[in-house]
């Protein structure tokens, strides 16, 4: 029997893993058509590259700007919460002090309707026949037999009466605990706002020292320039003075002669210096101008002639063309004719050729599978 539980090779999975994933990056390259690339320019990447470093390098800038006004923000955002969780944290704590020490469940009116020790406490459904606790809903105590009346709505009336009193009095109390819990509120609500304009005029310091160095800064950078430009000026002046001395007292307006003679010899000139030819020298200029007229008369005399017996010669050549092109057209007639035929004669062979391979020979047509089994590596 094979052995199928041989130990994995690690080594050798690893590198097999490995060339898969370089394959498919190579894969992801090349067949992505919007990330291939063939060659590489230089000259752009360089001008991209600083582009984008001075784009990250403003981007870094402003980040920075924007990330000293949010750190500025937090803290006082911040320092701001701090107070008013405060605020809320010992108000939170006066109020339970004071429910803790003058809100007791005992001294609760009600207390004895949830008290969890009240059947223990609780007397018997009747003690005597004065109990007032007998009321109609007992079955305790019927018509007829309520004889501690007067004493019973006396001492409800004196009941009542403690209990007005007791209910103004702790109102009273709490209105008066209320209005210090107000005022402790307010004196620390001015004193926060009073903390924020300080932190608000402080920036605002900071801000016009910064912009009144700046404002320094550009004044004396102007005044460079300004000092700059009037330099300049003085030195353009100052040269366009020497340029137009240069001018009129040099040998071009002057028209001297002697300044177009050339060092090369004395039938040479200096062109921009030149001013023109001397009576001689312009009638010998006519006459050698008079010689070329005559030359040119006769050589275009020649080349008339030339002309007229190229045309003899080429409509003699058109002649014959025209007699060879006719002899051309009849046999190309004749190939056309023949080409005809042999088409038809070849397309009845192929359509032939072709229902012998359909129904004979193409018995197997590809499918969809097959055609999915390319291009599926990059090598």
């Amino acid at each position: 029997m094979y052995k199928l539980d041989l130990p994995v090779d690690l080594k050798e999975s690893s590198a097999i893993e490995r060339r898969r994933n370089l394959e498919l990056q190579r894969q992801s390259r090349i067949f992505n058509a919007k990330v291939r690339t063939i060659g590489v320019d230089l000259n752009a990447l360089e001008e991209q590259s600083k582009d984008r470093t001075l784009r990250e390098n403003r981007e870094q800038m402003r980040d920075e700007a924007f990330a000293s006004d949010m750190v500025r923000n937090d803290k006082i955002a911040e320092l701001l919460q701090r107070r008013q969780e405060q605020d809320i944290r010992n108000l939170n704590k006066a109020l339970n002090e004071f429910r803790a020490v003058h809100q007791q469940p005992e001294s609760r009116r009600e207390w004895d309707i949830y008290d969890p020790d009240g059947k223990k406490k609780d007397k018997p459904a009747r003690v005597s026949d004065d109990d007032p606790r007998c009321g109609l809903s007992s079955l305790q105590k019927f018509d007829g037999e309520d004889l501690n009346n007067k004493a019973r709505q006396k001492l409800m009336q004196e009941q009542m009466r403690e209990w007005s009193k007791k209910q103004a009095k702790e109102k009273a109390a709490a209105e008066a605990r209320q209005k210090e819990a107000d005022r402790l509120y307010q004196l620390k609500a001015r004193e926060l706002d009073q903390r924020a304009c300080e932190l608000a005029q402080a920036e605002e310091d900071c801000r016009k020292a910064i912009q009144a160095s700046v404002k320094d800064y550009n004044k004396a950078l102007a005044d460079e320039v300004a000092e700059k430009a009037r330099l300049t000026k003085e030195q353009e002046l100052d040269d366009n003075f020497t340029e137009m001395s240069n001018h009129i007292y040099g040998d071009v307006l002057t028209e001297n002669p002697d300044v177009a003679q050339s060092a090369f010899g004395p039938h040479r000139v200096i062109t921009d210096r030149w001013k023109g030819m001397s009576p001689e020298q312009l009638a010998e200029i006519r006459r050698i101008q008079e010689l070329q007229i005559q030359e040119k008369k006769r050589i275009m005399d020649d080349e008339k002639e030339r002309d007229n017996e190229w045309e003899r010669q080429r409509l003699a050549d058109a002649r014959a063309g025209e007699l060879m092109e006719r002899q051309q057209d009849r046999v190309r007639k004749d190939l056309d004719k023949q080409q005809v035929e042999n088409n038809a004669k070849l397309a009845a062979e192929q359509q032939a050729q072709k229902a012998f391979l359909d129904r004979e020979v193409y018995t197997n047509p590809p499918s969809a599978a097959y055609f999915d089994q390319w291009n599926k590596t990059s090598r």
